[in-house]
């Protein structure tokens, strides 16, 4: 029989209503002003503190709704604007200067919601407010390295094919000095360097001596590949955070822009970002005692470096592994109640790893914590320079074999070993970068950005809701009633995918397929309007109309959905959240305005004698 749908095709259509009702219900309740408060430097956010904050907003005459602890994070929240303002300048007065206190803005999603997945919509940097970095990427410090590694390959191979020699030392602007005792061992050493050492200019200085230095396209390759490298990291670590449809990309030669939309907690973002700490295992050199011997007798292939509690050290130059080589690591505490970081190394670190523990069982190995920080000066260019900090955080007796897993010991507290763990998951930068420029785009501009939006969609909405109803009556009621559901659907989807975040172009889309549903809705009863016209009864029209405007529709749509894809893949930021929001109302529209209305029409007409459609 014409126009009848079975059972099972009206369940489908009413179990995807009503999930995407439940997922997008979360945007209808408003956010809370709130402040964030965490500790930073391995200081832990606990009951205690929550005791003096209420101390605090209680002598300030501050009211606050609530106050909880989670994950090491106080969060207190607040019934407006100004309040939270308030009690941010009195917090920020009294309250120790080792806790971050940052704006926010705390869901008011009601708890049954929440267990269920269902969350708001994530909104972007132009409609949520967030936080914009300028960085820079410290090339020097990428040329030094570069600089550091050619000297010990320099060591190492002369060493190895017996060309003596009496120096090598660093010299100005990347160049490398070296000594020779005669002209044969200098002659040598320049004959061997050429065909083993690509992209280094050798050239003679005096008669004993060379001047070495990278050439101009061994820089760029080294250039190029520290930018690419701190832009794959910066994601990771942005991930890390929890932002989703965060802006990480290259400006310039050595710039990097990262825009966090939806950031209140800028401080912890600047920390998390900017940090540049990464892990250096090395073996101790036991055959020094810098207590007896004196720091002037320290080998070349050995440095001195410190531990925590002040005490002197001394490492071979030659790490064994860096952080480069973690996959994963995880905190936790061990069974002498004390923090650890759980280390899983890649199949390149595991073997390094495992070669050489086989080869030193009985021998102290080092974990040594390498950072770069700002200490507030500038050079004559007048960019900040990054204070470099090394510190043997563990010292351990290798017992046997270690392989791709392993702990480090040694750290202060669990918040500090959570900090490291992120870090090495995320990765270490290849170079330290400065924060030149940092702006905080306040909620103020997105809420009128979303008021705006959400007009312009209600002034759409209501014109071809108007429009469909008058011109095609009965049709066009049914027609405006698959918008309403398509319009549930795309929310609720754009609220269900982790990775999905609402921008301004992302509201066009939503607006481009908003209209292209009533396209098909126009193509469909067009098609009917015109069986009947052609003397076909009512329930073939209907058939017809459907059938023959569906091959237009789907062709239509595929175009769409193929130019959408491309826009994906080739753009960034706001164009692929404009091409997601399309994508996502393409596809509900070619499901509300072929199956959705055609079950609504099935229902009104389908097996029944009509003798007169309103349409």
């Amino acid at each position: 029989m014409l126009n009848r749908y079975p059972l099972w095709k009206y369940l489908i259509l009413i179990i995807v209503t009503l999930i995407g009702l439940l997922y997008a219900l979360p945007n209808l309740y408003n956010e809370e002003e709130a402040l964030q408060i965490t500790g930073t430097h391995g200081v832990v956010a606990n009951h205690k503190i929550i005791d003096q904050i209420c101390i605090i907003l209680k002598n300030n005459h501050i009211a606050s709704k609530s106050i909880t602890l989670k994950d090491d994070v106080i969060l207190v929240r607040f019934k407006d604007l100004g309040v939270q303002l308030h009690a941010r300048e009195a917090l920020s007065e009294r309250l120790d200067e080792k806790f971050i206190i940052a704006l926010h803005l705390a869901p008011t999603t009601p708890r049954w919601l929440t267990k269920l997945g269902a969350t708001p919509i994530k909104l972007g940097l132009d409609l949520r407010g967030g936080v914009y970095f300028l960085m820079q990427v410290e090339m020097n410090t990428v040329f030094n390295k570069l600089q550091e590694k050619t000297i010990d390959a320099l060591h190492t191979e002369l060493y190895k094919q017996r060309i003596p020699y009496m120096f090598i030392r660093k010299t100005s602007k990347n160049q490398i000095e070296v000594c020779f005792y005669n002209d044969a061992s200098r002659d040598k050493a320049i004959h061997y360097v050429s065909l083993h050492q690509r992209g280094l200019i050798i050239s003679n200085k005096g008669s004993n001596t060379l001047i070495i230095e990278p050439s101009d396209a061994l820089l760029n390759e080294e250039r190029e590949y520290a930018m690419q490298q701190n832009i794959t990291i910066l994601r990771n670590r942005v991930n890390q955070l929890g932002i989703t449809e965060p802006l990480v990309q290259r400006q310039g030669i050595n710039r990097i822009v990262v825009e966090l939309p939806g950031t209140q907690d800028a401080a912890q973002a600047k920390e998390i970002i900017g940090a540049t700490a990464t892990l250096e295992f090395r073996l101790v050199n036991t055959n020094i005692d810098i207590m007896t011997a004196g720091r002037h007798h320290i080998p070349w292939d050995s440095e001195e470096k410190y531990t925590r509690d002040g005490r002197s050290i001394v490492l071979y130059k030659q790490v064994i592994l860096t952080g480069n080589h973690i996959t994963h690591a995880t905190s936790s505490i061990n069974e002498y109640n004390r923090p650890q970081v759980n280390v899983a190394l890649d199949s390149s670190g595991g073997r390094s790893m495992f070669m050489f523990t086989k080869k030193n069982i009985g021998k102290p190995i080092a974990t040594l914590l390498v950072e770069y920080k700002d200490n507030d000066k500038k050079d004559n260019n007048d960019h900040l320079v990054l204070k470099k900090i090394e510190e043997v955080i563990n010292i351990a007796i290798i017992q046997s074999r270690l392989g791709q897993h392993f702990c480090i010991t040694g750290i202060n507290n669990l918040h500090e070993a959570r900090q490291l763990a992120l870090l090495l998951r995320a990765g270490a930068l290849i170079a330290p970068i400065q924060i030149l420029e940092e702006r905080t785009i306040g909620p103020t501009l997105g809420q009128k950005n979303i008021t705006q939006s959400l007009k312009a969609c209600l002034w759409g909405f209501l014109i071809s809701a108007i429009f469909m109803i008058v011109w095609y009556r009965i049709f066009g009621v049914i027609a405006t009633a698959a918008l309403i559901v398509n319009l549930i659907l795309i929310i609720g989807i754009l609220s269900l995918l982790p990775g999905a975040t609402l921008t301004m172009p992302g509201i066009a889309g939503i607006l481009l397929t908003l209209a292209v549903a009533v396209d098909s809705n126009v193509l469909i009863n067009e098609r009917i309007k015109e069986e009947l016209k052609n003397g076909r009864s009512i329930q073939k029209a209907i058939n017809e109309g459907y059938n023959g405007a569906l091959s237009s529709i789907v062709d239509a749509n595929i175009v769409t959905l193929i130019i959408a894809a491309i826009l994906y893949f080739i753009g960034t930021g706001s164009i692929k959240g404009f091409a997601v929001s399309t994508i996502i109302g393409v596809m509900t529209s070619m499901f509300t305005a072929v199956l959705g209305t055609r079950s609504i029409v099935n229902l009104l007409y389908g097996g029944k004698r009509i003798k007169k459609l309103s349409i």
